[in-house]
């Protein structure tokens, strides 16, 4: 079993716990090895720690847990670099939100101007992370799941030689989720979803061996007349059927985009704020699990469950153990999809093993929705290049090439203001 040193860029986050949990869980394969916490927050990453030595303890796992609050001196001579970090924290995820809808373009955390200022700031950090790794631990590689992770990738992939592989459940999450809006037994359904993360397509999808649209349309009908039934999943359901295939989720703020701005607008409150509610409870419930003797997270009271990451840790096994897994991930094109760029990041299916990812050729996504994709990927690339060494107006234009946006004036006035709320996040160069 590999034993390896884990930098975790995150370790005092919301969905710290959740991690150390994950990678627990696989302990077995790990023996031996050291995680490094790093965060800004001690007192979180005391939290964090005490909880993941004494789930260790528990189940005869051998690991090392340390923290710190500097980040090269947690990165120097590690295997793997772990990043989930949130810069500007939920607040900042606010005013992403709050400042879109104000001129009517949805901005969610991975779409439209609130994907696009994340990725700012998040690439801002990166930037800082790739160059301590290029010196401090140059065989490392990077498992990334700082959203928007497609952004992330393009960008490092762009402009540096460390291998870095971005994660995302939401090719298995979105079609079961799709398969229990239908009635339907998810374990039974079979499914390849490519394209871009938060932007993929199912190219293949069986339930029981035969093809599951004429099931969801069927389901569809029926909950037409269910009241019951949740609007998004509604939606997602009718967009399956009218494209013979299992879409992401995030493409109802495209094929939905004025019912959804209309409900933004009148919710009195944003995602960011829902979850901000939470978070103090989360770290109640992490502090009373860390005071016991076997901590046990609660699903209900743990940001996004008790097993999060779990992706991550999955390759890691596979990679560092040279398991030779099929996993979706986030990693140059270089022909596994036929209809994109070869140097362009997408979400694939890859064989992970000691040699890193062996792209898996799926697809192509069906001509009708396909478009839409490529767009996203043009918009990708962009974002990527303004953040990493743009200025303002390479900013703007990434913005204006958006499909929410659209427009230059309104991304002018859209980036203007973000600008100005965030800039205590951004680099000087973004904001003349």
């Amino acid at each position: 079993m590999a034993r390896i040193k884990l930098a975790y860029i995150g370790g005092g986050s919301t969905r710290a716990p959740g991690t150390v949990a994950s990678f627990i869980e696989q302990g077995e394969n790990f023996q031996g090895s050291e995680i490094v916490l790093i965060d800004l927050d001690k007192e979180r990453l005391e939290v964090v720690k005490t909880i993941a030595e004494k789930m260790a303890r528990n189940r005869g796992i051998d690991l090392t847990v340390k923290i710190t609050t500097n980040r090269r001196a947690g990165i120097t001579d590690c295997d793997a670099v772990l990043t989930s970090y949130r810069p500007g924290g939920f607040e900042a995820r606010y005013l992403d939100e709050s400042i879109s809808i104000k001129h009517g373009v949805i901005g969610q955390e991975t779409q439209g101007p609130g994907g696009f200022f994340m990725a700012l700031r998040s690439i801002h950090i990166m930037k800082d992370i790739v160059e301590d790794i290029e010196f401090l631990a140059p065989n490392a590689r990077i498992f990334n799941y700082t959203n928007p992770i497609n952004i992330i990738s393009e960008a490092v992939t762009h402009h540096s030689d460390v291998p870095i592989y971005s994660f995302c459940e939401g090719p298995f999450d979105f079609a079961s989720a799709t398969a229990v809006a239908a009635d339907l037994d998810p374990d039974k359904l079979e499914t390849v979803m490519v394209g871009l993360n938060h932007g993929c397509w199912s190219v293949r999808h069986l339930y029981e061996g035969q093809d599951v649209i004429p099931m969801l349309q069927a389901a569809y009908e029926r909950k037409l007349k269910d009241d019951s039934i949740n609007t998004t999943r509604l939606r997602l359901l009718k967009l399956a059927v009218e494209m013979n295939s299992i879409p992401a989720d995030y493409f109802q703020y495209y094929y939905y985009r004025d019912e959804i701005v209309a409900e933004m607008q009148a919710k009195p409150t944003t995602r960011a704020q829902d979850i901000l509610v939470h978070v103090p409870d989360y770290w109640r419930h992490y502090r009373e699990q860390a005071a016991s003797d076997n901590p046990q997270l609660d699903p209900q009271r743990s940001r996004g469950g008790i097993h999060e990451l779990e992706l991550a840790i999955d390759a890691m096994d596979a990679i560092f153990n040279d398991r030779g897994d099929v996993l979706p991930v986030n990693y140059p094109n270089h022909g596994a999809l036929s209809d994109f760029p070869d140097d362009l990041v997408v979400e694939m299916r890859g064989l992970l093993d000691k040699n890193g990812v062996t792209r898996l050729v799926d697809g192509p996504l069906p001509k009708h929705v396909v478009g839409l994709v490529k767009m996203l990927g043009e918009y990708q690339a962009l974002a990527a290049e303004a953040a990493w060494c743009g200025r303002r107006i390479d900013a703007i234009r990434a913005l204006a090439a958006n499909p929410l946006v659209m427009s230059v004036n309104k991304a002018e006035a859209i980036y203007d203001d973000l600008a100005v709320a965030l800039r205590d996040y951004l680099p000087e160069r973004l904001l003349s």
